[in-house]
Formats: C-alpha cells, structure tokens, sequence
C-alpha cells in the first residue's frame, strides 16, 4: 500500500494515483506491490514519457504521469508475463503500462467524485511534454526486487477545483488511507476485491503473431548449399498428421488444413495443455 505522504491537495491527488496503481497491479498479477509518493526536489530527468489526463473539472484541471523508458518496459512486460505473455515487443509493454496508468486514473476519479459529491471523470489522454508550473511527485514503485520511478504532476487548475471541498468541510485533504475507507462506504473498492475482476481484461487489446508449422526437416549444409529452383524439400509430416498452431513459440493447438473461399485455413482438432506449452518452446 502507498505510504502517507503531507497533506494538501496535490499530495493527495499524487497518494490516491499510487494507491490505485498498487491495486490495480495486485489485481493483474496478485503481487501486492509498494508505492511511496513524495514531493519532487526538482524537474524529472529527461527520456521520461509523460501523458496528459485532463479532468471533467475544467480545461485546467489535469493529471500528468510520467514514467522513464525503464519503468514503463519493467512494469508492463512483468504484466504481460503474468497474464502468460513472456515474448512482448516494447510496444506492447508501453500499451500495457497506459492502459494499467489509466486504471489507477479512474481509480483516482472515483475518488475525487466521492470528495467532489459530483462525478468526475478523465476526458482522454495523450502524450505530452514534461508538463510545467504544475506541482511535481514522485512515486517509487517496488515491483518484485525494482524501484522503478514514476511521476505525477498535478496542475494548478485541478488544485484550485479540490479547494472547495476542502473549503466546505474545514477539514485536510484525506490520506490514502482514508480515502480508501470513505471509497468502501460508497460502494466504491478496489479492483482486487471485486469478485468479478478479469485480470486478463488488461491485454485483451494485445496483437499476438500466429503461424501454422507444416512441418520441418533438417539438412547438411551441402545440401543446403545445392537447393535451387525447383528442389524439393521432404519435411517430417504425412499427408493426413495435424499442422501446428504456434503462439509466441508455443504450440498451443493442431490442427488440419482446409480451403475457405480460397483461401487456406485450419480447422482446430486439439488444444495443448498449459504444462504441455512449455516442452513446445522452439
């Protein structure tokens, strides 16, 4: 769980984020992950990607993360790996760490909803420039043996939106920890304690190459050496044994070929086991 950090509007906002981020992050992999947030000293260091969330509250209220090449390959590969995906693209892992950022995002506006007494939500996103006269946070994320560092900068604008509340109940902006307990007296919880989370919800979207094994032969160099147009190669399949259906390196079914609108296909006859998949690593 995300450590207190000084109260105050900014604070809060940058706690409640790193907050939603542990939780969702437990909910994908199980793993109960640490965050500690606290104000930044100084600028965040260049080669950090930085995404903009404006605020239902107005043009000015925004929410920024930011997180370095290194956090966002770390965190989104182990996501990946833990929904079975062990060979990502580093696109695919930057596409993972946003989607799971924006979980913990509308984590966060649920949050200020419940503080607002009014729904709030994200109008989108999208890649920005390290962001400017806005209030600086870093978060440091420990993922297994990790600290990966993470940023938040909370606009001036989204600020002054909380103030009213504060205002109106005379009263500190809650710790994490209390705003967690006033989201569970609202019907609000977090993604892990929902009966009917799908953690694999989070890599739906994710493009994976498949490809069909005919067969394969093994040949001296010589021979490799003399093929030419019109050389035949004999490979190790009958005419009537199954294709392979192989994912990641992984042969996950076979199957037998067939003819759609001209085109071929397969037709799935069995599905390898999960403790099968890994002996069918090519």
């Amino acid at each position: 769980m995300a450590e207190p950090v000084p109260d105050g509007a900014a604070a809060w906002v940058a706690e409640t984020w790193s907050a939603k981020l542990v939780g969702a992050i437990e909910a994908m992999t199980g793993e109960l992950p640490q965050a500690v947030a606290k104000a930044a000293e100084a600028a965040s260091p260049a080669g950090v990607l930085w995404w903009r969330h404006p605020l239902s509250l107005g043009p000015e209220a925004v929410v920024s993360i930011g997180a370095p090449e290194a956090s966002w390959m770390s965190i989104g590969k182990h996501l990946l790996a833990s929904a079975g995906i062990e060979a990502s693209e580093p696109a695919d892992a930057r596409n993972t760490f946003l989607e799971i950022s924006s979980q913990a995002l509308s984590g966060l506006c649920q949050a200020i909803s419940t503080r607002l007494g009014s729904n709030i939500s994200s109008e989108g996103g999208a890649e920005t420039a390290p962001p400017a006269g806005s209030a600086l946070f870093g978060i440091g994320l420990t993922l297994e043996t990790a600290l990966l560092p993470l940023y938040v900068s909370v606009s001036t604008g989204l600020v002054n939106a909380l103030a009213p509340a504060k205002a109106a109940r005379d009263d500190p902006m809650p710790t994490a920890a209390a705003a967690k307990d006033s989201l569970a007296e609202s019907g609000y919880e977090i993604a892990v304690r929902k009966k009917d989370a799908n953690p694999l919800d989070l890599v739906m979207e994710v493009e994976l190459a498949v490809s069909v094994s005919f067969g394969r032969a093994e040949l001296p160099l010589r021979d490799v050496l003399k093929l030419t147009t019109g050389s035949i190669v004999e490979l190790n399949r009958g005419l009537t044994d199954p294709v392979e259906i192989i994912v990641n390196k992984c042969i996950i079914a076979r199957g037998e070929v067939v003819v759609i609108d001209g085109n071929y296909g397969v037709r799935i006859q069995e599905i390898v086991s999960r403790d099968k998949r890994m002996g069918t690593l090519r």
